[in-house]
C-alpha cells in the first residue's frame, strides 16, 4: 500500500515536469540526500556514547505498566537471563523504578521470576509518547515524540542490539545510523489499512471522531494524511533486521505496509497457560459472574460490554426458566490497570454508565489486581468478555480459555485468527453460536467460544453461556483449554530466542555473515 501511495505520487511528478526532467530531479534529490545523511551519521556519532559491547537493551518507556505487551517484555527479559546469561541486558524505561522494584512489581503482576541483574536506562521525557499531548495530527506527535525519546535512551547507552517491544518504529533509523543493530516485536501496527478503510468509508470509532467522518473534505483530508504518514511508516519499518508480530492479523498488516525483503515472524505473546489450567473446570454456579480483563484504554471498549450486560437482562427478563434467572444474578466484573489519571477519569465514565443503564450493582471493579487476585477471579467466572475492534491478538481471551472460561470475544484481529478457533482433536458441537454471528468457532470440531459483532450477538452470548447445562458448559471449556495451550511462556521463550539469534552479541569481532553491518545500511 504506500508503494502505491509512492509511484502515485512518482507518476504525477512525472505528468507535471516531464519525464528528463524528473529524472534530472531525481539525481540531484538522491547526492543531496546521500550527502545529508553522512553528515548526519557523522554529527549523531560525535554526540553518543560508544557502542557497550555484548549489551541487549529494550526500548520499552512505560515498561512500569500492567498490559500485555508488558508480559512480552518482561517474559523475553527472562528468556536472556535463563538462556543467554553471558549478556549485559538494559531497560530503556520511565517511571523512576529501580530494577529491584520492577522484579517485585513482575512477580506480583505477572508471575515471572527475573533477577534485578539488569540496568534501567531512565527516560525522563517519556510523556511525550501520550496521546493526550497532541489532539491533532496525534499519530505525527507521538512519532516525533518517540524519536526524541529514542534520542534520548541513546544519549545514555548505545547498545549492540536495540529490541524495540513497544511497536515505536521512528526511532529505528537513528537508532541503526549509531550503530545498533535492531530487533522488532510488533504488538500492532502504527497504522493499518484497516484504519484507511474506516476513513474512507467515514465510520466513527474512537480513532475517527464523528466530527470527521460526517464532513468529506475532512474525511479526504485525514485520508491524505493517513497516507502520508503510512509511507513514512513503511520507510522506517525497514530500518529493522528482524521483524517479530503478535499475530496473523499483524503479520499481514505489517507485511503490506513495511518495506521489508522477508515476511515477518508471528511469535505468540506469552500466557501463563501452565498456572490456569490447574484451575478446575466445575464452577460454584450461585455466585455466577462474568469476568472483563482489559487496560482501561478508550480502544478496549468497556462501554460495550456494561451495555451488552444491560441488554441481556433485559432480554432474560421475559424468559421464564433457569437460564433468565441466571442472567439477571448474574454480576460483571471489569479487570484492568489503572495507568493514570485518564484511566482514573474513564473509570468513573464507566461507573456513571453503569447506573445510567441500571446495572449498578451488578457491576464491580477490579484495579490494578495482583495476578493472584486475577487468579481466583479466574477460577469461578463463568465467560469473559472482549469487545476490542481488531485486537491484535488478546492475551486476555488466552487467559480466559486456559482458565476455563468460556471467551465472548470481538469477531476480529487476533481472537477471529489466531484465538478463538474449534478444538479439532474432537467432533463438533456445542457453542459458538455468538448470537447468530457469523464466526465459523464451531466449524469442524468442538467449539472453544463465541465471536460477536454486535450489542445483540454480545447479549444472546451471555444468555446462552449462563444459561448453559454444566456438563455444556464444561464441554466448550475443556475445548477451550486444549486450544489455549499453544499460548505458553515457554513456546515464546524458545520462538523469541531463534529469531534473535543472528543478531544477538556473539562475543566475537564480527557480525553473522547474514546480515549487513548498520554502518552500511
Amino acid at each position: 500500500m504506500p508503494l502505491i501511495t509512492l509511484g502515485a505520487v512518482v507518476l504525477a511528478l512525472a505528468l507535471v515536469l516531464g519525464v528528463d526532467l524528473l529524472a534530472i530531479w531525481a539525481a540531484a534529490a538522491a547526492v543531496l540526500l546521500a550527502l545529508t545523511f553522512l553528515l548526519g551519521r557523522w554529527w549523531i556519532k560525535r554526540r553518543l556514547p560508544r557502542i557497550s559491547k555484548g549489551t541487549v537493551a529494550f526500548f520499552h518507556p512505560f515498561a512500569d505498566g500492567g498490559g500485555g505487551g508488558e508480559r512480552v517484555l518482561w517474559a523475553a527479559v527472562q528468556a536472556m537471563q535463563d538462556q543467554r546469561p553471558d549478556l549485559k541486558l538494559a531497560i530503556y524505561c520511565g517511571g523512576g523504578r529501580s530494577a529491584e522494584q520492577l522484579c517485585e512489581e513482575v512477580a506480583i503482576r505477572f508471575n515471572l521470576q527475573l533477577m534485578p541483574t539488569f540496568q534501567v536506562v531512565p527516560l525522563p521525557g517519556r510523556d511525550l509518547l501520550q496521546p493526550a499531548r497532541y489532539p491533532r495530527f496525534t499519530m505525527l506527535g507521538q512519532a516525533a515524540g518517540s524519536v526524541r525519546v529514542g534520542w534520548q535512551a541513546l544519549q545514555q547507552l548505545v547498545p549492540e542490539l536495540w529490541v524495540d517491544t513497544t511497536g515505536w518504529a521512528f526511532p529505528y533509523p537513528l537508532v541503526r545510523v549509531a550503530g545498533a543493530r535492531v530487533a522488532a516485536y510488533v504488538h500492532y501496527p502504527t497504522i493499518s489499512t484497516d484504519m484507511l478503510q474506516r476513513v474512507w468509508e467515514r465510520d466513527a470509532l474512537y480513532n475517527n471522531s464523528r466530527e470527521v467522518a460526517t464532513s468529506p473534505l475532512k474525511s479526504l483530508a485525514k485520508l491524505a494524511y493517513y497516507h502520508l504518514f503510512a509511507l513514512l511508516y513503511a520507510a522506517v519499518g525497514a530500518a529493522a533486521q528482524v521483524v517479530m508480530v503478535n499475530s496473523s492479523w499483524t503479520r499481514r498488516h505489517i507485511a503490506e505496509l513495511w518495506w521489508q525483503r522477508r515476511q515477518p515472524t508471528r511469535v505468540y505473546p506469552p500466557c501463563d497457560t501452565q498456572a490456569l489450567q490447574a484451575l478446575p473446570l466445575d464452577r460454584r454456579l450461585k455466585r455466577a459472574y462474568l469476568l472483563s480483563i482489559a487496560q482501561f484504554r478508550p480502544e478496549k471498549d468497556h462501554a460495550l460490554q456494561l451495555r451488552a450486560l444491560a441488554e441481556a437482562r433485559r432480554r432474560a427478563a421475559a424468559l421464564h426458566d433457569g437460564g433468565g434467572a441466571a442472567v439477571m444474578a448474574a454480576h460483571l466484573k471489569l479487570v484492568g490497570s489503572c495507568r493514570n489519571a485518564e484511566d482514573e477519569q474513564r473509570i468513573e465514565q464507566l461507573r456513571g454508565l453503569a447506573e445510567e443503564l441500571g446495572i449498578g450493582e451488578q457491576v464491580e471493579f477490579c484495579v490494578n489486581a495482583s495476578f493472584d487476585e486475577l487468579r481466583c477471579l479466574l477460577a469461578d467466572a463463568l465467560a469473559g468478555l472482549h469487545t476490542m475492534v481488531d485486537e491484535h491478538f488478546g492475551i486476555s481471551v488466552v487467559e480466559y480459555m486456559a482458565a476455563g472460561v468460556v471467551p465472548i470475544a470481538n469477531n476480529s484481529g487476533g481472537p477471529r485468527e489466531d484465538i478463538v478457533l474449534p478444538d479439532n482433536t474432537v467432533s463438533g458441537g456445542g457453542g459458538g453460536s455468538g448470537g447468530g454471528s457469523d464466526d465459523g468457532s464451531s466449524r469442524g470440531g468442538q467449539a472453544t467460544g463465541y465471536l460477536c459483532s454486535t450489542l445483540g450477538q454480545y447479549a444472546d452470548a451471555i444468555i446462552e453461556v449462563l444459561g448453559m447445562s454444566q456438563v455444556d458448559r464444561m464441554r466448550v471449556a475443556a475445548a477451550a483449554r486444549r486450544q489455549a495451550a499453544q499460548f505458553s511462556d515457554r513456546r515464546f521463550q524458545l520462538d523469541l530466542m531463534a529469531c534473535l539469534e543472528d543478531v544477538l552479541p556473539l562475543g566475537r569481532g564480527r557480525l553473522p555473515s547474514n546480515l549487513l553491518p548498520a554502518t552500511q545500511m
